[in-house]
């Protein structure tokens, strides 16, 4: 198992002092488990820090994700994969590693069981972990008349012509060159993580999260031999809306949405942030998948007589 030292702070494993929680307070036994963490925090002599949300239910001192990333050494994630997002999200100018405790149903991200995370906690503190950095893309739209929305993934972002009834057209551009006008029901651009969530429903490939790449893959589109594309994690993708419609929606890892209009550009590249996510001792990302996927049990040599 590999030490994680963060190089700009100074400190390794026994160096934390300060553990933030981001929490979905609306799933069930969620506060009644913070207040649990919080206990064990104290009684090691640790700073608990609580995101605004939680933090009000609870009636205490919250804070917004921006400080909380500057002044946690850690982070803990107690919900399903969009309280991890939301995290990555609001942290993200910050390389403070999350630990995400899965309370929700399926778990990708957030692999740490509740009945494993003090176990897990104590493994981070004796410095016995080990993370893994996470790319994310920025997306930036500007229209024509000069606005512009920005934000940062770490899944996925999905162009959908929402509850419209026509395809939309996207005129896709990658490093300058056309590369086609994709005639569809909507757009994923996403990231290796985010490789296991919509896109996979959409036909995507599973990608390994080492793999730094970018995924283009067009949902329900018009023209059969339109099939996903992985491209470099280098290069810049342009893509413009034409629809005869009001617009279309955009979606930031499904938290996050901005109403498109015909003939906005939406520029996606490789962001400069990258998420450190604690991943389980016990299960590495092949084990992951076989369980979430359901691809059986045992290798078929084992049952050779």
């Amino acid at each position: 198992m590999l030490r994680f030292c963060r190089n700009f702070a100074g400190f390794c494993g026994m160096g934390i002092k300060a553990i933030g929680v981001v929490g979905n307070p609306n799933k069930g036994h969620v506060l009644e488990s913070i207040a649990r963490l919080t206990d064990w925090a104290r009684g090691k002599g640790l700073e608990i820090l609580l995101e605004k949300e939680a933090a009000a239910r609870l009636g205490v001192r919250g804070y917004h994700g921006g400080e909380l990333g500057s002044r946690a050494d850690l982070v803990v994630t107690m919900g399903g994969d969009g309280t991890l997002l939301q995290a990555a999200r609001i942290m993200r100018k910050s390389s403070v590693p999350i630990l995400g405790v899965n309370m929700g149903t399926f778990g990708y991200l957030t692999v740490i069981n509740l009945n494993e995370m003090f176990d897990a906690l104590e493994g981070v503190l004796e410095g016995e972990f080990r993370t893994e950095s996470r790319m994310m893309l920025d997306v930036a739209v500007r229209d024509e008349q000069g606005e512009s929305f920005e934000c940062s993934v770490l899944n996925d972002v999905v162009i959908n012509r929402g509850n419209y009834s026509r395809m939309v057209d996207l005129e896709t551009h990658v490093d300058g060159q056309y590369l086609t006008s994709y005639r569809a029901d909507g757009l994923i651009v996403s990231t290796p993580t985010g490789s296991t969530a919509y896109s996979l429903s959409a036909g995507g490939p599973i990608v390994l999260p080492v793999l730094n790449t970018i995924i283009l893959n067009p949902i329900c589109p018009h023209t059969l031999t339109n099939r996903p594309v992985i491209l470099p994690d280098t290069v810049v993708l342009k893509i413009m809306l034409w629809t005869r419609e009001a617009g279309a929606i955009m979606s930031c890892d499904g938290q996050v949405t901005y109403h498109l209009k015909t003939g906005d550009a939406i520029t996606v590249r490789k962001s400069d942030y990258v998420t450190n996510l604690v991943v389980s001792p016990r299960r590495d990302y092949l084990q992951i998948l076989r369980s979430k996927l359901g691809w059986g049990g045992s290798p078929a040599s084992t049952n050779r007589t």
